[in-house]
């Protein structure tokens, strides 16, 4: 075989190679996740515990637990958190309307894709409501400080009608994976304590996790944006109320 045959081969082998390699990614990008239930830090309570339970019954700020959990639905795709997280506002927010759903979440904008593989950031999940009506405070950590995350996000769940997503970094709090976006069900005053709704509910349940522990997860970097994660404030828009 001469040199331009074998290197025609190679070349047509590699391209082959990558093919296949694109398309493993474009299924793991779009397939559902499998259930993997892993234990949770020790730090960490799931509200399947009993303690977990106790907490949220003796909690005074929990309004937002039952809206949330009669909208949830886990995550569809790998990197759906923020979609999740989205919709269960958002129906939470217009228990009357058509109840949208991760696949009609992206009708009528472009992004689809781009957040299949990439996920969101904390500025983009808020771009992204917006263009759902929403009326969204977005908050990077850095910006703000732990005391005046908890006074926000207690008073947030002590009242209906407005909800708070949590933009984290999961091995911060000692789980698997990187940044993560979820609601926040509750809050626990005796515990100093908040309610994660964990979106990605194959891995994680609902989770209690101490106030600092959370906010040095949101107070960490994303490497797309450049700035610390944090949390967004939502509530319907004026002229939606």
């Amino acid at each position: 075989m001469t040199a331009r045959r074998v290197g025609r081969a190679l070349v047509i082998a590699v391209s082959a190679l990558a093919l296949l390699a694109g398309g493993t990614v474009w299924q793991l990008a779009f397939r559902a996740p499998s259930v993997d239930l892993l234990p949770l830090p020790e730090r960490l309570i799931s509200l399947t515990a009993a303690e977990g339970r106790r907490m949220l019954d003796e909690s005074p700020a929990s309004a937002d637990y039952q809206p949330l959990t009669s909208t949830f639905e886990p995550q569809r795709r790998p990197a759906f958190c923020g979609v999740a997280s989205s919709i269960a506002v958002l129906n939470a927010l217009r228990p009357s309307a058509p109840r949208l759903t991760q696949a009609s979440f992206f009708a009528d904008l472009p992004t689809e894709v781009q957040v299949t593989f990439a996920g969101m950031t904390l500025q983009q999940l808020g771009e992204l409501l917006r263009q759902h009506g929403a009326e969204v405070e977005i908050v990077f950590a850095a910006d703000t400080s732990l005391d005046a995350f908890r006074a926000l996000a207690r008073e947030n769940l002590s009242r209906s009608g407005d909800y708070v997503l949590v933009n984290y970094q999961r091995a911060s709090l000692g789980q698997r994976e990187g940044g993560h976006i979820s609601p926040l069900a509750a809050y626990s005053a005796a515990t100093d304590r908040f309610l994660i709704l964990d979106v990605a509910a194959y891995r994680y349940p609902p989770t209690w996790v101490p106030a600092a522990d959370l906010w040095h997860a949101m107070n960490t970097i994303d490497s797309t944006s450049g700035r610390t994660r944090g949390f967004a404030a939502i509530r319907e828009a004026a002229g939606q109320r």
